[in-house]
């Protein structure tokens, strides 16, 4: 952990760690403000949620660090399984069918780039 880290949580996702990995996959390493204009031009369901995770760190890089968003770039995003709802939907012969709905846990930590 680096002094200058901005960090951002979004938990509780209601998507699966492995279809968010998918969006978060694209934008990893890349600068901050690239990051979200890739973010607006992707078609998955997890995209609006990660594009308003990062401009929720960068909010929070600028106003409570007073960091440049020029300089900042994604250091760090992961995407962690979270806890698993059980469902089920009733069958033929008084059997079910079990449902499970998946949710994640994204963190992402900012970080400012080397100035030499």
């Amino acid at each position: 952990m680096a002094v200058n880290d901005v960090h951002a949580k979004l938990r509780y996702c209601p998507i699966s760690a492995q279809k968010v990995r998918l969006v978060i996959d694209l934008i990893r390493g890349k600068a901050v403000n690239e990051a979200l204009s890739n973010l607006n031009f992707v078609k998955k369901a997890s995209a609006p949620l990660v594009r308003e995770l990062v401009a929720s760190a960068l909010a929070n890089a600028e106003q409570n660090f007073g960091l440049n968003r020029e300089n900042l770039y994604i250091h760090t995003i992961t995407a962690d399984e979270a806890p698993t709802r059980k469902w089920r939907r009733f069958g033929a012969r008084g059997r079910f069918k079990p449902i499970l709905r998946r949710s994640s846990h994204i963190h992402v930590v900012l970080r400012e780039k080397e100035v030499k």
